[in-house]
């Protein structure tokens, strides 16, 4: 029975590239057009957002995800700025001194912009405290009620001397003040009787002197005892005159700010603090302000009196932590490095007389500060680096507060006093900036993630390409060259940037928003115009920058090429070998890609069925590469071997390759040469394969398709082009081509093929010239056919198998005989 050949046509020119029309565009150049304000090719990431913003209820931040380079820090900083700018600005943030426990320094809130404010009119107080606070000291009314309070407690000690004069002298006795303490010495005519005199003095005389001076002992005891309740006395007086003093010296100043801030109730409060506390030190600050001035012209006042004159100033300043312009909106904070205390703020030290000290002034705002209110922007990876970071930005999230503390505190690994501010409430969405990997990774691996990070915005590599599509996307390259300050792209320059852009996209029906690569493209292009002096970017120009991001990155390619022209690594364009095909691999550098073909080999023999993968016995081929193999084991089972054993072993290998191979797409290749070794029909070497492949034998889909077919282009035109060869692709491949100009002329001179095949069967037709056969009536191929070939050759090796094992086994029967007898 005869079978035809199917018909397998190659491409046409016109199906090899997928040009952009400039006469679609009506700007001549575009600067032209209107900027980009939408974010374009990113709705799903648009709307997740949009969902996280709207929502103000915990847990619903946003992860962005997606590959690197794809604008997602720009386009997230895009989004939240102009939702931000419409948003109310949150309040101040300030430290003040809590004088009831100086360790624990209190948070204030006040109305945007009203910090600093605030702060200059405390620094204000203070300086106007300086100048008053003396003035009043020095005031002759305070020196009068000073002097009242010291001539009352002096005349009301002389008063009691004097009572006690009064008693010795109507005693008969003289009272003596010494420095080793009171003597009486009884008295005759007003004089001190001498020794000879007193011992003439008879005895009833002598026992009244004694009892009386016994008496007024006592009386000096008495009055000794109360001295310093006297002293006491004065000296609370003198403390209230000088806090009377005060208050009345500084009080109008305070009562004005309280006036001022009379709707901040924290502020109230704290300034009636500090009127309190200046009240209290009002003595010690006279004192310290007069050690600091300058006695006699000449010395100044000892250091450690000058620094505790500051110190305790210093308590009455307000620390600004964050401030905010009132007209700002929302704050948007982007943190590059977010170590623990950039955070969450830092507590500063001073070194004051060779120690370290602190205060509340010392103390520092973190990134979780100046975004409270607002949007907080973290890179992920940075984030896990840095040590304490996430758990920290957890916690903070979880408590919705902020907490200062050195991280040795936080830890417990520090028992030194030190400061424990007051937390400030958090109110702030996060955005983590990072891959679909490290998402899936904290998704798993961490609890609190899914509860903390609810809303995943994955970001797109690409999006479509229509009419509509590359007007906006014209817009888009607009954008970005004001915004970089490039020079206008012509509209034909635009044409060619879209299709490049499909290129990057690896598909000619869709646009790369790899904002990375299109930017730099850009910029090169831009810089090859003025090279050539051309006032707006042409064609010319941006072809000229694609060629040089070419060069820059195809040392490898060029070097792989030159081995295979000089034979040290070896690929055939032309003839024909059995178990022998060209596969078409693709090697990455950097972000870019290149193809080059690779022998691929195989060899049959008779055994248990098993197709043995070199690459995977070596561990060089990976799960996905081995998955391939695996199944074109199932294909030949199922298709050759449905009714007899599959008798036979087959070994496959990348020859001359030293490294890991991965992917599938050569499982058809390696198919192809696997059905050739069993048929013994030899594949044509002018034609490269690519494509993997099911277990029904149908060819499916690759990546990098292009490069691919043009590193097959390059070997054969180096060695020149014979008319013969060409590549092999799945049909599936053809919307995503988009080759380069001299491949698509080749092709249009019939100096180079590109064929699409959907089976296995049209590559062996395409391979070998021989038709693939189809099944009769009766389940059989015809015998001319490569599928009546394998059969048969399949068949032969399974009667070879069983004759084997029949002669093997009699043998080993007649050695058991021979060995009983």
């Amino acid at each position: 029975m005869s079978v035809k050949k199917r018909e397998l046509r190659e491409l046409e020119p016109a199906q090899l590239y997928h040009a952009c029309d400039p006469g679609m565009f009506e700007f001549r150049t575009t600067e032209e057009l209107e900027p980009l304000t939408e974010i374009l090719g990113q709705a799903r990431a648009v709307e997740a957002f949009q969902l996280a913003l709207d929502i103000d209820a915990e847990g619903y931040n946003v992860f962005a995800l997606g590959r690197p380079g794809t604008g997602k820090r720009t386009l997230v900083h895009q989004m939240l700025d102009q939702r931000a700018a419409s948003e109310a600005t949150p309040m101040d943030w300030c430290y003040v001194n809590s004088f009831d426990e100086p360790f624990k320094p209190k948070a204030i809130s006040l109305p945007p912009g009203s910090g600093p404010e605030l702060s200059y009119d405390m620094d204000q107080l203070i300086e106007d405290v300086r100048t008053v606070l003396p003035r009043a000291f020095e005031a002759d009314e305070y020196s009068q009620r000073r002097q009242s309070i010291e001539k009352e407690t002096f005349e009301e000690q002389q008063r009691e001397l004097e009572t006690i004069n009064k008693k010795a002298e109507q005693s008969g006795l003289q009272v003596v003040w010494t420095a080793s303490g009171v003597i009486f010495n009884p008295t005759k005519d007003g004089e001190a009787m001498s020794p000879e005199e007193l011992e003439n003095v008879p005895e009833e005389e002598r026992e009244r002197f004694k009892k009386a001076t016994e008496a007024l002992q006592q009386e000096i005891v008495h009055i000794m005892q109360q001295a310093p309740k006297v002293q006491r006395q004065a000296r609370k007086a003198q403390k209230e005159l000088n806090r009377d003093t005060a208050r009345r010296a500084f009080e109008p100043l305070i009562d004005e700010l309280i006036a001022k801030y009379a709707e901040l109730p924290q502020v109230v409060e704290h300034l009636e603090r500090v009127k309190h506390d200046l009240m209290e030190n009002a003595e010690q600050l006279i004192e310290l302000h007069g050690a600091g001035q300058v006695q006699d012209g000449s010395a100044q006042a000892p250091v450690a009196k000058r620094l505790m004159e500051s110190s305790l100033l210093r308590g009455y300043q307000v620390n600004v932590l964050v401030s905010r312009d009132p007209d700002s909106g929302a704050p948007v904070v982007f943190e590059d490095n977010p170590t623990y205390h950039n955070m969450t703020g830092r507590i500063e030290y001073m070194s004051e007389m060779g120690t370290l000290s602190t205060d509340f002034s010392l103390i520092k705002a973190g990134t979780l500060h100046r975004a409270n209110g607002g949007y907080l922007i973290l890179e992920a990876h940075r984030l896990l680096q840095q040590p304490y970071a996430w758990e920290t930005l957890k916690r903070a999230l979880r408590a919705k507060e902020i907490c200062t503390e050195s991280l040795g505190a936080a830890l417990g690994l520090v028992s030194t006093v030190s400061l424990e501010p007051e937390p400030i409430p958090l109110k702030v969405k996060v955005v983590l900036l990072g891959s679909r990997l490290l998402y899936h990774l904290l998704h798993e691996s961490d609890p609190d993630f899914a509860e903390l990070i609810k809303v995943p915005a994955d970001f797109e590599m690409n999006m479509d390409r229509g009419d509509e599509q590359c007007g906006l996307y014209a817009r888009l390259l607009a954008t970005l060259a004001a915004k970089e300050k490039l020079r206008p792209f012509t509209r034909e320059a635009v044409a060619r940037l879209i299709e490049h852009s499909s290129r990057m996209a690896g598909d000619a029906h869709k646009l790369s928003v790899h904002m990375r690569g299109i930017v730099d493209l850009l910029t090169e292009a831009d810089h090859s115009a003025k090279k050539n002096g051309n006032g707006a970017v042409e064609p010319e120009d941006v072809q000229s920058a694609i060629d040089a991001q070419l060069f820059r990155t195809d040392r490898m390619q060029k070097q792989m090429q030159e081995g295979v022209e000089r034979g040290l690594i070896l690929v055939d364009t032309g003839g024909g070998t059995v178990g022998q095909v060209n596969g078409l691999a693709v090697f990455p550098f950097g972000d870019s890609l290149f193809g080059q073909p690779t022998r691929i080999t195989a060899t049959t023999r008779m055994g248990e069925g098993k197709v043995i993968d070199i690459e995977r016995e070596v561990e060089l081929g990976g799960p996905t590469h081995s998955k391939g193999v695996l199944i074109l084991q199932g294909y030949l089972s199922s298709r050759y071997a449905r009714n007899i054993p599959l008798s036979l072993s087959a070994s496959l290998v990348f020859e001359q390759s030293y490294g890991a191979i991965s992917g599938d797409s050569a499982s058809s290749a390696e198919l192809y040469a696997l059905l050739s070794s069993i048929a013994e029909i030899p594949l044509k070497q002018s034609l490269a394969v690519t494509g993997s492949v099911n277990q029904p034998g149908q060819v499916q889909p690759i990546g990098a398709v292009n490069e691919k077919i043009e590193g097959f282009f390059d070997i054969c035109a180096m060695r020149g082009l014979t008319g013969e060869q060409g590549v092999l692709i799945p049909a599936s491949n053809v919307q995503h081509l988009m080759l380069r100009r001299d491949v698509i002329d080749a092709v249009e001179q019939s100096r180079f093929h590109v064929y699409p095949v959907e089976t296995i069967d049209e590559g062996m037709e395409l391979l070998t010239g021989i038709r693939a056969g189809e099944l009769d009536q009766d389940n059989n191929y015809p015998p001319d056919s490569i599928n009546g070939i394998i059969v048969q050759k399949l068949r032969d090796s399974a009667l070879r198998k069983k004759n084997f094992l029949v002669v093997s086994s009699a043998e080993d029967d007649s050695s058991a005989e021979e060995s009983e007898t």
